[in-house]
């Protein structure tokens, strides 16, 4: 097993999945600074973890080994990477800045190209594995960017990941992170509907799911979230809202390479129904309280 050195981190964005992360590093021996745009969540942080808080990613970065970024959206991660007060601005030569945030890979691109030109790395870092991954450490990290800086990045980002592999260059973890939506986007719906099927034929809906959860049908998805479903409970898990941002992503990119995605460009309009009946913070396995509404 390669030896592990403590580095000193900066984590920018403590929500749902970053709050966890961050404290993974901590725990692991690292050197914490955190940022947050809402200054009590750092405080919360700082106050469970220790470490300590600045109130700009500028600052928050200076210093820093590595710099990861957990934000919500392309524009969140422009800011805080390139703003007035963003991290660029404080990161010195050498450090590596490694992205956790689902993004598109033209962002990621025009974000790497900046980092190269002030010689600073940069580690395209999606996750995958949900707020339950985050808290126990066990997420999917799928990385784009080069050999060296992945190297480097990779026993720091071991705190937190169950698999961590590098995927190819700049971009290659973004185009790996929509795949990982695409099969997501199916699976959900399937279940969805295996699970609205038997409910309407009268059949018991956990008996259901143990014996077909054996075979071949069985999935992540299933096994995390259909009891939740059949209770009708949604107000958990990963929200409507951001699985259409990353439908988005992985729509426009299809269209720019020529893959055809038919299931998804359907199920993305299923969540706009959702997003329609006030569920756009519902978990996304709330497809199934749309197939309920349509009878």
């Amino acid at each position: 097993m390669r030896e592990k050195s403590m580095a000193k981190v900066a984590f920018l964005g403590l929500g749902v999945m970053g709050y966890p992360m961050a404290g993974h590093l901590k725990a692991a021996g690292h050197e914490v600074t955190v940022y947050n745009r809402t200054v009590t969540k750092a405080e919360a942080w700082v106050k469970e973890y220790g470490g300590t808080l600045q109130t700009t990613p500028r600052d928050a970065a200076k210093g820093a080994e590595f710099v990861m970024t957990c934000v919500g959206n392309d524009d969140d991660l422009r800011n805080v990477c390139t703003g007035k007060e963003g991290a660029f601005g404080g990161m010195d030569e050498g450090a590596i800045l490694v992205d956790h945030t689902t993004v598109s890979a033209k962002v990621t691109r025009d974000l790497a190209a900046v980092a190269s030109g002030g010689g600073i790395g940069y580690v395209d870092a999606p996750i995958s594995g949900g707020q339950a991954g985050a808290q126990n450490a066990a997420l999917s990290v799928m990385c784009g960017g080069e050999d060296a800086d992945y190297a480097k990045a990779e026993p720091v980002i071991d705190a937190y990941a169950k698999i961590c592999r590098r995927m190819g260059g700049i971009g290659a973890g973004q185009t790996t992170k929509m795949c990982n939506q695409i099969a997501i986007a199916g699976l959900v719906q399937g279940l969805s509907e295996a699970l609205h099927f038997a409910q309407s034929a009268g059949l018991d809906g956990e008996a259901v799911v143990e014996v077909i959860s054996q075979g071949a049908a069985g999935s992540w998805q299933m096994q995390n979230r259909f009891k939740t479903m059949l209770a009708d409970q949604y107000d958990h898990g990963f929200a409507v809202d951001w699985m259409r941002k990353d439908l988005a992503i992985c729509l426009n990119t299809a269209d720019e390479i020529g893959a055809s995605l038919p299931v998804t460009a359907l199920v993305d309009q299923f969540y706009k129904d959702v997003q329609k009946m006030g569920g756009g913070r519902w978990d996304t396995s709330s497809l199934l309280k749309r197939l309920a509404a349509l009878g």
